[in-house]
């Protein structure tokens, strides 16, 4: 059984689209990681998937819960974690009230254990903590119940990169205790740090969905050359180059280049043999480079992401 299956799901607000035609399934046992800039559209699929919006159109189940049975989606919450972008806490009440409170709703088998991995400062009010704090408090409520699905918007804002990488660790040993973890997020090499696929959603949109190591494939290399003597950019026309870039030199010579090369190494290091390079590096294209190659600035997006902001506040 598919842990989360979509199916042509569609929500609008008036006039404007939050997504369209949505359609993917999220495996038992993988991190499904699911991209995209704020607007794009993954706050709206996440607050469907967890009954707070209801479809416009199409539709989608969760643990095999259709999200508009209110009912059954009630019940199949027990065995689901969540952390919104934007942990909203009763401020006066401190960590371990509000931890106590969701232990009594779904249990805290795990609830130990995860406050040795994240300490949040429980006997503080919620008024006094940090960004940084809500989101330990939020990841400890999100995953102490030992859910088999666990669904995430953004779960590392505010966290500093040590323990932005301890949740990672967590996330990659929760995988392989077979939990289920659907991963919302723009940052994106956390996502390929822990995700086994992506979907990435351009405009309320699915653009690909894909295994991470196959989209960086897919996507080329990064190359940067310097030379010895200015070469002519026209001799690097060769298929597969893409986003030549000159760093010191006109339009037509440069002795720095850059570019995305999506075509055979040998083929590109033959043509670079002809030419005097003091440097040479190939490495693998950056993920934000990847993803920049599926998404555009658009004004449909802009007005996406004013109408995603407001609805996630209600």
């Amino acid at each position: 059984m598919v842990a989360i299956d979509v199916t042509d799901l569609t929500k609008e607000y008036g006039s404007v689209l939050g997504v369209d035609s949505l359609t993917f399934a999220v495996e038992d046992g993988e991190v499904f990681g699911f991209l995209g800039p704020n607007g794009a559209g993954k706050t709206t699929t996440i607050r469907t998937l967890m009954g707070f919006l209801s479809p416009t159109t199409g539709g989608a189940a969760v643990l095999g819960a259709d999200v508009t049975d209110e009912r059954s989606l009630v019940e199949v919450k027990r065995r689901v974690g969540y952390l919104p972008a934007s942990p909203a806490f009763d401020e006066t009440a401190t960590g371990r009230e509000i931890l106590d409170l969701h232990a009594s709703i779904k249990g805290d088998a795990r609830r130990d254990d995860l406050l040795d991995l994240f300490d949040p400062p429980l006997d503080r009010e919620v008024r006094e903590y940090s960004t940084g704090n809500r989101q330990k408090l939020g990841i400890v409520q999100a995953f102490m119940h030992d859910p088999a699905l666990v669904i995430l918007d953004e779960p590392t804002s505010g966290l500093d990169p040590l323990l932005q990488r301890r949740f990672e660790e967590f996330v990659r040993a929760e995988r392989d205790r077979g939990v289920t973890v659907f991963f919302s997020s723009h940052v994106l090499g956390e996502v390929r740090r822990i995700c086994d696929r992506v979907a990435i959603l351009r405009d309320g949109r699915l653009v690909t969905t894909e295994r991470v190591e196959d989209l960086v494939d897919r996507s080329g290399k990064a190359v940067h050359a310097r030379s010895a003597e200015p070469l002519a950019t026209t001799d690097l026309a060769l298929p597969g180059v893409h986003d030549l870039e000159v760093h010191d030199g006109d339009g037509d010579a440069a002795t720095e280049v850059t570019f995305t090369y999506t075509g055979e190494v040998n083929a590109l290091t033959d043509r670079l043999a002809d030419f005097d390079l003091v440097d040479l590096a190939v490495e693998e294209a950056p993920l934000e480079d990847v993803f920049l190659r599926f998404y555009g600035d658009t004004e449909d997006h802009r007005d996406a992401s004013r109408a995603e902001e407001g609805t996630a506040n209600v």
